[in-house]
C-alpha cells in the first residue's frame, strides 16, 4: 500500500494575476511559433482584401439610393428598371464576397484553434512540465478544458470580433465621407440666430453612439469576472463527474451514492448560481441596448430631417444619408453590440493565456529554493551525497549521507510509513528538483524508472510493450514466452488488438504486464517505485523469477515497504524525515484564473 503523505505532497501555489498586456503578449508568442503562422497571416491579408471590397460596394449600395427613391418620386419606370438592373449587379458582387468572407472566416477560426491548441499540448507535453503544473495549485486543475474547450472558444470569439472589428473600422471610414459631404454647408436657423456646423451628421452619429458606448461598459464590464468565475465552476462541475465515472466500483461497493450526488450537486449549484449572475447582468445591459435599438429606428430621419425640410436635399438624397447615418452608427455601436461577446473573450483570454504562462513558469517554481545538484559518474555507478529531499510537508533523506550503487548491484531502499518513499523516487527520476547534495547518474545510461501505477498508450499490445523507446521490436515468439512468464499467456493472440489496457486488465495484471515489458526492453539500469508491493507471494515469485532471467547484469533499485526476497536484494538503505530541515516554501504562479471553493465550504451538507 502506498504512503499517504507521498500522495499529499502539492506545493501550495500563491496566485498572482498577469495583466491583459501579458496575456496578449504570451498568446502572440503561441501564433508566432505555431507552424500555420504564414497561413493565418495570408487568410488574414485575403479576408482585409475582401472586407475592404465589400465596403466600396455598399458605398456604391448607398449611393444608389438616391436615384431609385428619386425615380419612384417622379414615377419614372424605365429610370427604375435601370436601377433594379443596377442594384442586381451591385448586390451579385456583395453576395459572392459575403460568401468568400464566411469561408475565410472559417478557415481563420479553424488555423486560429490549431496553433492555440498544438502550442498549448506541445508546452504541457515538455518533460516533467505537466506533472509540475498539477503540483502548482488551482492553475493545474482541468488542463483538458482550458486546451480542449477554452482555446476552441477563444479562437471563435477572436475570429468573430476580430473580423466585426476591422469591417466596422473599414465601414466607418467610407461612409464617414458620405454623411460629412450630405450635411456639409448645412445652417441651422434658430429664431434670430444662424448656426453653421461643418458635417453635422457626422458629430451627431458620434456623440449618439458614444453615449451609447460609454453606458453599455458601464453595465456590461462585470461580465468579464462573471464569465471567468462561469468557467472556473463548470470546470468544478466536469472534474467531479469525471472522478465519480472513475470511480464507480468503489462509489458502489461502499454504498456512497447519496455522498457522491450531493458533491455533483453542490458543485452544479454553484455552476447555476455563476449563470445566475451572468443572467442577471446580461438583463441589466439589455436594458441599454435594446432602448438604444428602438431609437435608432428613427434617430437617423431625425437628424437628417433639417436638412432635407430645408429643401437642401431630394427625397433620395433623405434616403441616401439616412443609409450613410446607419453605417456609419452600425460601425460605431459594434462595441455596444459586442459587449457581452467581448467580455466573454477577456475571460476566455485569461484562462488559456494564464495557463499557457503557468506552463513556462513551472520551470522555475520555487526559483529561490535550493536544488538538487545532477551529474554523471564516469565509472557508471549511481551515487548520493548528503541528499535531501524538500517538500512543503518537510525534508526526505537516506540515513546514509554517501550511497554508490555499482552496475548490477540489487539495492532494497525502505522507509517507514510517511517518510516520502515516492517523493525520493521522484527526486532520483529528476520530477521533483528541490532539496539539496547530489545524485551521480551512471555516466552514458538512461535508467528506466516504475511508477507504482503503470501507464499503457492507447494502441495494440505490441506497441504497449514495445514502450518507451526500447531497441529492437521484439518477435511474437519472445512476446509470447515473457508473457507467459508471468502469467498473462492468455493475452499472447491479442498482440495487434488496440484497446485500453488499463481498463481491461486489474491491478495485478497491469503491474505484471508493466514487468514484462521491462524483460523485453533489458535495460541496464532499473527503478521501482512501490511496484512490487502490492503483488501476492505466487506473483512476486513470477515477476523476481523474471527479472533474475532476463535482467541479469542490470542494477535494480527497489524503493518499497522492503517485504521481498533479501536474496534478490541484498543490500538495504533506509528513507528517514530530516526534522531539522526547513520545508519547501509556497510557489508563486502568476494565474487570472479564480480559485475553487474551499474544501470545507463543499463539504457542507
Amino acid at each position: 500500500m502506498a504512503d499517504q503523505p507521498d500522495n499529499a505532497v502539492r506545493p501550495v501555489a500563491a496566485v498572482e494575476a498577469s495583466s491583459l498586456r501579458d496575456q496578449v503578449t504570451t498568446i502572440k508568442q503561441a501564433l508566432l511559433g505555431s507552424p500555420v503562422r504564414k497561413w493565418l497571416l495570408w487568410t488574414s491579408v485575403g479576408i482585409m482584401l475582401v472586407i475592404i471590397a465589400t465596403s466600396i460596394g455598399q458605398v456604391l449600395l448607398n449611393r444608389w439610393n438616391q436615384p431609385f427613391y428619386d425615380a419612384l418620386a417622379r414615377r419614372d419606370m424605365a429610370a427604375f428598371l435601370h436601377q433594379l438592373l443596377i442594384f442586381a449587379m451591385i448586390a451579385g458582387g456583395l453576395l459572392v464576397l459575403n460568401i468568400g468572407q464566411t469561408w475565410l472566416n472559417q478557415m481563420i477560426r479553424l488555423k486560429l484553434r490549431e496553433a492555440l491548441t498544438l502550442d498549448l499540448i506541445d508546452q504541457w507535453m515538455r518533460p516533467a512540465r505537466a506533472f509540475r503544473l498539477a503540483n502548482a495549485g488551482a492553475i493545474g486543475v482541468n488542463p483538458d478544458q482550458r486546451m480542449q474547450q477554452d482555446a476552441a472558444h477563444l479562437s471563435d470569439l477572436s475570429t468573430d470580433l476580430g473580423v466585426g472589428l476591422l469591417q466596422s473600422f473599414i465601414l466607418l471610414v467610407s461612409f464617414v465621407g458620405v454623411l460629412w459631404e450630405l450635411s456639409s454647408g448645412f445652417v441651422f436657423h434658430i429664431g434670430g440666430w444662424s448656426l453653421a456646423i461643418p458635417g453635422y451628421m457626422v458629430w451627431a452619429a458620434f456623440l449618439y453612439a458614444g453615449i451609447a458606448s460609454w453606458l453599455s461598459w458601464l453595465v456590461g464590464r462585470p461580465l468579464i469576472r462573471l464569465n471567468s468565475d462561469r468557467y472556473t465552476r463548470e470546470a468544478e462541475l466536469r472534474s467531479s463527474m469525471v472522478r465519480v465515472n472513475e470511480n464507480v466500483d468503489a462509489i458502489a461497493l461502499y454504498h456512497g451514492e447519496d455522498d457522491a450526488r450531493r458533491r455533483l450537486e453542490l458543485d452544479l449549484g454553484t455552476v447555476l448560481g455563476a449563470m445566475r449572475r451572468i443572467f442577471t447582468a446580461q438583463i441589466n445591459l439589455s436594458w441599454v441596448t435594446d432602448t438604444y435599438g428602438w431609437i435608432t429606428v428613427v434617430a437617423p430621419i431625425l437628424v437628417a430631417s433639417p436638412v432635407y425640410f430645408s429643401g437642401d436635399i431630394s427625397f433620395g438624397g433623405l434616403m441616401m444619408a439616412v443609409g450613410a447615418f446607419n453605417q456609419v452608427h452600425s460601425s460605431l455601436r459594434w462595441f455596444i453590440n459586442n459587449i457581452g461577446s467581448i467580455a466573454d473573450w477577456r475571460a476566455t483570454l485569461m484562462r488559456v493565456a494564464d495557463f499557457r504562462i503557468a506552463l513556462v513558469e513551472t520551470d522555475v517554481l520555487h526559483d529561490k529554493e535550493k536544488r538538487i545538484a545532477f551529474d554523471e559518474n564516469a565509472n557508471g555507478s549511481l551515487t548520493f551525497e548528503k541528499l535531501q529531499v524538500a517538500s512543503p510537508e518537510g525534508c526526505t533523506k537516506l540515513s546514509d549521507q554517501h550511497v554508490e550503487i555499482r552496475p548490477g548491484e540489487r539495492v532494497m531502499i525502505t522507509g517507514e510509513p510517511g517518510a516520502g518513499k515516492t517523493l525520493f523516487f521522484r527526486a532520483i527520476a529528476g520530477l521533483w528538483p528541490w532539496g539539496s547534495g547530489r545524485i551521480g547518474m551512471p555516466a552514458g545510461e538512461v535508467p528506466v524508472f516504475v511508477p507504482r501505477v503503470p501507464y499503457f498508450p492507447a494502441g495494440t499490445l505490441r506497441e504497449v510493450l514495445d514502450h518507451p523507446y526500447g531497441a529492437d521490436p521484439a518477435s511474437d515468439a519472445e512476446i509470447t514466452a515473457v508473457l507467459a512468464e508471468v502469467g498473462l499467456e492468455r493475452l499472447s493472440s491479442s498482440l495487434d488488438r488496440s484497446a485500453r489496457w488499463e481498463r481491461e486488465l486489474g491491478d495485478d495484471e497491469q503491474r505484471s504486464l508493466a514487468f514484462a515489458r521491462l524483460a523485453l526492453r533489458q535495460p541496464k539500469w532499473v527503478v521501482i517505485d512501490e511496484a512490487m508491493d502490492a503483488f501476492d507471494g505466487p506473483s512476486l515469485r513470477r515477476v523476481l523469477s523474471l527479472m533474475e532471467k532476463h535482467l541479469k547484469g542490470a542494477a535494480i533499485i527497489n524503493i518499497g515497504r522492503g517485504q521481498h526476497n533479501n536474496q534478490f536484494f541484498p543490500r538495504s538503505l533506509t528513507i528517514v524525515k530530516d526534522s531539522g530541515a526547513p520545508a519547501l516554501k509556497p510557489a508563486r504562479v502568476r494565474a487570472g484564473a479564480i480559485e475553487p471553493p474551499p474544501v470545507t465550504a463543499r463539504r457542507k451538507k
